[in-house]
């Protein structure tokens, strides 16, 4: 079995913590669902990508929302071919793999290399959807009535994010192993930062991990997350801000952390405040 380690994630773009690391590896050892929970843009979803990379797997992503189902999320039949068939009497049956349509949960199962399965957002999907999964991810297996039981060839390395917009079921929780995502200490985010924007000077990253930090403690609707930080330090840099400050080419890029008026009027009624060194 592949070993998830910190320098391996950080080799793919990822600088994760090492609490986090701990807990992708015990999730991939113990053959484990992982739930991240925690604010938007913290990297939670970004995770899926650099785990999928350290495998050498296929990563598979399910953006789930209200009303999705088992048609968009584990299978489906291929009604038409069923049809033409059966009227040419060319099967005796129309429940087999020939007509089987590979939605992303059956495909996770399927596919040759192994998947890193990514249910995104599961908290925007229905309590009924939550149900549906249990079997899923507890026992990983994927019972479809007319034709069968599915088991995978490889084991899916499954990862679920939620934001907490709604409160996950004690019976989906039982099945996981867990993980809380927080914003970044101060010299985290400075990693990061640098590891995305390496043409920055570390006098503008300073500049924008401290009016974040800033930020984060203000009563804003829409937090900005570290993929806020990274989009604002690249649109400092192509505006070719440096100190001293200059106040309307900062008001410019704002777009890049405040995604909602509240914020925008609460953060800029507050400029001289953050704007100063002091």
């Amino acid at each position: 079995m592949s070993v998830i380690k910190k320098d391996a994630l950080a080799s793919f773009g990822y600088l994760a913590s090492d609490s986090l690391t701990r807990s992708v590896e015990l999730s991939h050892i113990l053959d484990r669902p992982l739930l991240l929970e925690g604010p938007a843009g913290v990297g939670k979803t970004a995770l899926a990508s650099a785990v999928a990379s350290v495998l050498d797997r296929d990563l598979i992503r399910l953006q789930c929302y209200e009303g999705i189902d088992a048609h968009q999320a584990l299978y489906d039949w291929n009604y038409h071919l069923q049809w033409v068939d059966l009227t040419k009497g060319a099967s005796e049956t129309v429940f087999s793999s020939r007509y089987l349509i590979e939605r992303p949960l059956l495909k996770a199962f399927t596919t040759e290399r192994g998947a890193v399965l990514l249910l995104d957002e599961i908290d925007r999907a229905d309590e009924s959807f939550e149900a549906m999964l249990l079997e899923y991810l507890g026992e990983k297996q994927i019972t479809i009535p007319e034709y069968q039981t599915v088991r995978p060839f490889i084991s899916p390395f499954i990862l679920l994010t939620s934001n907490r917009t709604r409160p996950l079921s004690d019976a989906l929780r039982r099945r996981i192993f867990y993980h809380h995502m927080d914003y970044p200490t101060r010299e985290e985010e400075a990693r990061i930062l640098f590891a995305h924007v390496p043409n920055a000077k570390e006098e503008l990253l300073d500049f924008v991990g401290t009016r974040l930090r800033v930020f984060r403690n203000y009563p804003l609707i829409k937090l900005p997350g570290t993929a806020e930080a990274i989009d604002w330090t690249r649109a400092l840099i192509a505006l070719q801000v440096q100190k001293p400050w200059d106040k309307s080419l900062i008001i410019s890029s704002l777009g890049c952390v405040l995604k909602d008026e509240y914020d925008w009027n609460y953060v800029l009624a507050r400029m001289p405040e953050w704007l100063s060194d002091s």
